[in-house]
């Protein structure tokens, strides 16, 4: 059998994975399939709705891929996830990574976990993008027998991700007593530092298996960053979603679980979301730069707060983040 190619992209939280992931999987060869770490708990146990609308039981692609998996417990995989990829377990993670060990010990699910990338290949024949951003679980994908790992590592300015953090947005379109979750700006940024450092440690030092993309860079030049992804990760795509400069043209995708503009189809504005900028606090802008200052220069963001605009723009919140 054949290796099954993930694109994993790593990285912190809203900082436009989703955008991104949503636009490969309308490339041929690629499919996106959303944050797969939450498979397990939001699409199997909660029954959460695929990207294509319906819920995840309803879908007859999951349906068919969930087929071809052993039976297995999703709240005990879930369960077992959440304690092996908590953060407090970071640092002996990346201590056995420097010594060349396994970053993650061996689990009697991670038979399951890689027979669901398995599956998702054989139903495709694609190229899996997976969106689970937090490192310890692409540490984890590259561990199992029949992945070939390519990490893409999605970076945005830390001032605009704290700032999109602090936004009341819903699971997937679902009632206020749903909400994602609203770090504090401190916390976002040092969500931000960890999970950035971590990807930089764990895969920075195989380009030929790492690639950087700030999201800023991805707006400024949508089809030419999506066709060095692509030419990155697998085949150089014939054609790009891309009718006219600043929009992109997006079809349903079988995306699980993620932020809620997954759904999103149609023609659809590709904009660098810049509210932060007016109404990010003078306070909050401090806090979260001197909390995330070991990387904002490596990434090419100033420290300094440019000159604010004199009143907000008043434009609706972009809701392409990821």
């Amino acid at each position: 059998m054949s290796a099954v190619r993930v694109l994993y992209l790593a990285g912190s939280g809203r900082s436009g994975s989703t955008l991104i992931t949503t636009v490969l999987g309308q490339l041929d060869g690629f499919f996106a399939a959303g944050e797969l770490r939450y498979l397990w708990q939001r699409g199997v146990a909660e029954n959460r709705p695929c990207g294509c609308g319906v819920r995840f039981a309803d879908c007859p692609f999951w349906a068919s891929v969930m087929a071809e998996i052993p039976a297995a417990a999703p709240a005990r995989i879930a369960a077992g996830l959440r304690t092996r990829l908590r953060m407090r377990a970071l640092p002996a993670l990346l201590r056995r990574h420097d010594r060349g060990a396994p970053a993650l010990a061996a689990h009697p699910d991670d038979a399951v976990i890689a027979a669901l990338y398995a599956a998702l290949a054989g139903e495709t024949g694609a190229v899996i993008v997976d969106s689970s951003k937090l490192p310890p679980y692409g540490a984890l994908l590259g561990t199992l027998p029949g992945v070939e790992l390519y990490v893409l590592h999605v970076v945005r300015d830390p001032r605009a991700t704290a700032f999109s953090w602090r936004r009341r947005r819903g699971l997937d379109g679902a009632a206020d007593d749903r909400l994602m979750s609203r770090p504090p700006v401190w916390k976002a940024a040092l969500l931000w530092l960890v999970w950035n450092g971590a990807t930089l440690r764990l895969w920075a030092g195989r380009p030929e298996r790492y690639l950087r993309v700030r999201y800023e860079d991805f707006v400024a030049a949508p089809a030419a960053v999506t066709r060095r992804i692509a030419r990155f990760a697998g085949p150089d795509p014939a054609e790009l979603p891309f009718p006219a400069p600043g929009v992109v043209r997006l079809a349903a995708t079988h995306s699980v679980a993620g932020n809620p503009s997954r759904h999103r189809v149609g023609t659809v504005p590709i904009t660098d979301d810049a509210e932060w900028r007016a109404r990010l606090s003078g306070r909050a802008y401090t806090v979260v730069t001197a909390v995330a200052a070991p990387l904002v220069r490596r990434f090419g963001y100033p420290v300094r707060r440019p000159r604010r605009p004199a009143a907000a723009s008043g434009r609706r919140p972009n809701p392409q983040e990821g």
